[in-house]
């Protein structure tokens, strides 16, 4: 029995997690080296999430499908996205646009901050986040 508990785990190892079911294992490296190089409002950001810092865990710079998620909470279904310059273009709001309506088809929410908010409306960005979490919990999406 042991053996054949064994062989399972192993041939199940890569499969995709239940839990992000369109994480994409190729862009591991890519996600892993943002992870190591994060600006520092996502740095800042990440001090308010960590440790379930609002009530849910939240995992940062997170492989999904064609795209990397600055943080995600599985549990609530939130995308949280901080926006540098390059978001600012016209090109740059297209893409964000089509990233978004992406994600929303998959029943995810994203929530979108200018990085300079981080820095000048912690307060703020934080209530709002801690306030969708909790409208995922009345939800009962967890």
């Amino acid at each position: 029995m042991r053996l054949m508990n064994l062989h399972q785990a192993a041939s199940t190892r890569n499969t995709m997690p239940q839990h992000l079911p369109k994480y994409t294992t190729t862009l591991i490296p890519f996600a892993r080296k943002l992870r190591r190089d994060m600006t520092n409002a996502e740095k800042k950001l990440w001090s308010l999430l960590r440790n379930n810092g609002l009530g849910a865990k939240f995992r940062r710079q997170v492989p999904y499908s064609p795209y990397i998620l600055d943080f995600y909470c599985v549990k609530a279904r939130l995308v949280v996205e901080l926006d540098g310059s390059q978001h600012y273009t016209p090109e740059g709001r297209k893409k964000d646009a089509e990233r978004d309506a992406y994600l929303r088809n998959d029943g995810l929410e994203v929530l979108r901050f200018l990085n300079s908010e981080v820095f000048s409306n912690e307060e703020g960005v934080e209530l709002l986040i801690y306030g969708k979490i909790q409208d995922a919990l009345r939800k009962g999406l967890w």
